[in-house]
């Protein structure tokens, strides 16, 4: 029996409590930490492993816990379209996603890989506030604005000295992949609970990438043993880990907001690039990585509520 339960009710107000806006806010900030170590780790181990092989071994790592955990759990399975959607997004984002950021980190520095990956929030905001009739908020739209202006600095005058135009290319259709599977994803969550979308899409996202299973268990043998060791790190903190959070958030907000706030995940991930891989950010990249945060910043500022004046 499942204990994330399926409401008609609105989200929204249970978020405007204090304590459940907390943990939201709380499990936020982790997704965000989690998700800006992978380009690191991807960009470390990638000298050993080719990218569908890390992308294998990163899902497979990933199902294993996850399913251990539904297993304990038992939740629900989803029919029908919600079957399908959960079957999409596994595709897109879990397979097709891992599978193109590693590509594109063979080519770009992590912190300019994270950074142009993350124009995903952009395009999630703007089809959700469409498809999803989310609206556009000005708090949304001025932080995704500002935000946006930081991800120009980057890629036109942040880029690091280690990358080249495909990965670029490659970045950019990460993006697309990343925007796709989490609107797929919030499609899902109507009726899927946070755990069963997530264990559900791993496991899919894996079987996708069985072709790459014979490099994978060659690469595996031949890596040293820190690749390993970061190939599990992939598998159970940016995968399994962030993503069941990502999908408890998303089911209890709204997509375009709470896809904004992973716009902060390039200024962690362009400092610790700095701090782990000794990449160097540019000063372009340094200022437009503080706008990625002030327009996070701003897109989670909630309006005021006019109060009646009495002239």
């Amino acid at each position: 029996m499942t204990t994330d339960t399926h409401s008609s009710a609105q989200p929204a107000p249970s978020i405007g409590v204090p304590t459940g806006r907390g943990l939201v806010t709380a499990a936020s900030i982790l997704v965000v930490l989690f998700w800006a170590s992978a380009f690191v780790v991807i960009r470390w181990v990638g000298d050993d492993l080719t990218p569908g092989a890390l992308a294998l071994g990163r899902q497979t790592v990933a199902s294993v816990i996850l399913v251990a955990i539904a297993i304990w759990r038992r939740p629900a399975l989803p029919r029908g379209r919600s079957l399908v959607l959960v079957i999409v997004y596994g595709v897109l984002w879990f397979a097709g996603y891992s599978f193109v950021l590693n590509l594109a980190s063979q080519h770009l520095d992590a912190g300019t890989t994270s950074m142009i990956v993350n124009i995903a929030p952009l395009l999630v905001a703007v089809v959700a506030g469409v498809v999803f009739k989310e609206g556009f908020p000005a708090p949304l739209l001025i932080g995704i604005t500002v935000s946006f202006i930081g991800v120009i600095l980057i890629a036109g005058g942040g880029i690091g000295p280690h990358s080249r135009p495909v990965g670029l290319v490659l970045a950019l259709l990460a993006a697309v992949l990343y925007a796709s599977g989490v609107l797929t994803q919030k499609a899902a969550l109507r009726d899927v609970d946070a755990l069963t979308a997530t264990w559900l899409g791993s496991v899919i996202g894996t079987i996708a990438l069985l072709p790459f299973l014979p490099s994978l268990v060659q690469e595996v043998s031949e890596a040293p043993t820190w690749s390993v060791v970061g190939v599990v790190y992939l598998g159970v903190v940016p995968s399994a880990a962030a993503f069941l959070l990502w999908a408890w958030v998303l089911k209890r907000g709204t997509a375009g907001g709470t896809a904004a706030v992973t716009l902060a995940v390039p200024a962690v991930a362009v400092l610790l690039s700095w701090v782990i891989l000794a990449e160097l950010p540019m000063p372009w990249g340094v200022v437009g990585g503080v706008l990625c945060l002030a327009g996070v910043a701003w897109s989670r500022r909630r309006p005021r509520r006019r109060q009646a004046s009495v002239r």
